[in-house]
């Protein structure tokens, strides 16, 4: 059942559309409905121009309006359409009708399928691009318990009728992908562009599920997405499922806190926890209403110069552990991180960093590739209200504890630095703990690869524990014993 397609060596060519639609109606126990409402009703029709329709569509709805949309689907509490919640009752929905309607009995061989989406494309003023959600419930085996996958995509585009076609194209692909390549998901991801520039619709969250995908870590999915250059930026939450940016940062108040994790030490918690207090303490933030996100770039996840996915997962599971979400990201500049929560939220933002990093930032090196060099950063950096959060560091040849106020920045930032501190843009944090100053991730992993005693003692409660169980960044009972 395999077929040529890009990937597997530079001599393969993509099928078209046509011949991925063919080969799905062809198949003679693949039989589904198609849903799609909003302005994505694209994908059935490459479908039925393959030819050899009739023995896969079932159905094809097309509830446009939103009084009969809620008339089939029900009514949504929060009076929104292009929604996760609304994609999943759509799938849920029709796949219990198709299982209702169409006899096992009289069809054993049958591979049932619902194949959705919602979405809003770009609006008249041009304004707002669109999103949507797209996803398929599946069946690759009779009678076996449904797969999925869900995707978040935004539109890039600025004209309606594009959209749709892209969007037609990508359900295509993604239907096809279940069908003929849910074993070897990472390339189903990759394949979904087939037919598809990158700069006309971004895919910035999939999550897989189901008996096809039980060993599939949707953390890792993420990771592909950004390898792949789908998208700027992924998170995910303790449970390990991947989550909307949108959704899970509107209207809220964000503390993020970049780092390498590897692992988490005491110095990333103090970081986190005292930041936390002072930042609920300004006066304009509230506990539930702040998003605190542990932030990883991809420079940092890579080793020689690849991304080693078994280190990544690793630094995942300790930041998961500790109840964290996580978000991994392309942005190399602090003002790109920034631009990007401000896409999300209007409210306050605040960044946690050590002196080192807040040096780095006032480094023009960093900036020539803009046209406005640092003073367009630093525009786009301390937008609005934003408020760094400044980590003390002791420095190792003099013993100094270094603060905003000691520390050096290069000659000719001295005065653009000031202007920043005095206005009360870079705050110290003075409630930190004196005995941890002194941790460093890579000390910690030194000293498990040279068999030290004493590392277990640098990190946060329980995780020391789990590095053991979990054998990870190469700890084993060995080294605990030491």
């Amino acid at each position: 059942m395999g077929i040529s397609l890009p990937g597997d060596n530079d001599f393969e060519t993509v099928p078209s559309l046509h011949s991925k639609a063919l080969r799905v109606n062809l198949n003679r126990n693949i039989y589904g409905t198609f849903a799609e409402i909003g302005a994505g009703q694209e994908t059935v029709r490459h479908f039925f121009r393959a030819g050899g329709a009739s023995g896969t569509i079932a159905k094809a709805m097309s509830a446009y309006d939103k009084d009969f949309s809620d008339a089939v689907y029900g009514a949504q509490d929060d009076g929104r359409y292009v929604t996760e919640s609304r994609l999943r009752r759509m799938l849920q929905h029709e796949t219990q009708l198709i299982e209702e309607r169409i006899s096992r009995e009289k069809h054993p061989e049958k591979l049932f399928f619902t194949f959705a989406n919602t979405v809003a494309t770009i609006d008249f003023a041009k304004k707002f691009l669109g999103h949507g959600w797209v996803g398929i419930k599946f069946q690759v085996a009779p009678g076996e318990e449904y797969s999925e996958i869900i995707l978040h995509v935004r539109f890039k585009e600025r004209e309606a009728q594009l959209q749709q076609n892209t969007l037609g194209i990508l359900g295509t692909n993604l239907i096809y992908g279940a069908f003929y390549k849910h074993d070897q998901p990472k390339k189903l991801l990759k394949y979904l562009y087939d037919h598809i520039d990158k700069d006309k619709i971004e895919i910035d969250l999939v999550n897989f599920s189901g008996p096809r995908f039980e060993h599939v870590d949707n953390r890792l999915m993420s990771l592909q997405l950004l390898k792949n250059e789908m998208t700027e930026a992924v998170m995910f939450g303790p449970d390990g499922y991947n989550i909307l940016s949108a959704r899970i940062l509107y209207k809220k108040n964000v503390l993020a806190l970049r780092g390498s994790f590897r692992p988490v030490t005491k110095v990333n918690m103090d970081m986190y926890q005292t930041s936390k207090d002072m930042f609920i303490k300004s006066g304009k933030v509230t506990e539930d209403k702040l998003e605190t996100i542990f932030e990883i770039t991809l420079s940092n996840l890579k080793a020689s110069g690849e991304i080693d996915e078994e280190d990544f997962l690793h630094r995942a599971e300790l930041l998961c552990s500790l109840g964290q979400t996580v978000m991994i990201s392309n942005f190399k500049e602090y003002y790109r991180l920034v631009e990007y929560l401000n896409n999300y939220t209007k409210e306050r933002i605040g960044l946690v960093m050590g002196v080192n990093n807040l040096v780095d930032i006032f480094d023009t090196k960093y900036y020539t590739h803009l046209s406005g060099g640092i003073l367009e950063a630093f525009g786009k950096l301390f937008f609005k209200d934003l408020r760094v959060y400044l980590y003390p560091m002791i420095d190792k040849e003099s013993g100094e504890l270094v603060n905003s106020e000691n520390l050096k920045v290069h000659p000719r930032m001295k005065e653009l630095y000031k202007f920043f501190k005095y206005n009360g843009r870079v705050i110290d944090i003075e409630d930190y703990d004196p005995e941890v100053l002194h941790i460093f991730s890579r000390e910690v992993l030194r000293m498990i690869e040279a068999g030290e005693p004493g590392w277990s003692e640098l990190l946060p409660p329980g995780i020391a524990e789990l590095m053991e169980e979990m054998n990870l960044f190469g700890c084993n009972t060995k080294m605990m014993a030491n």
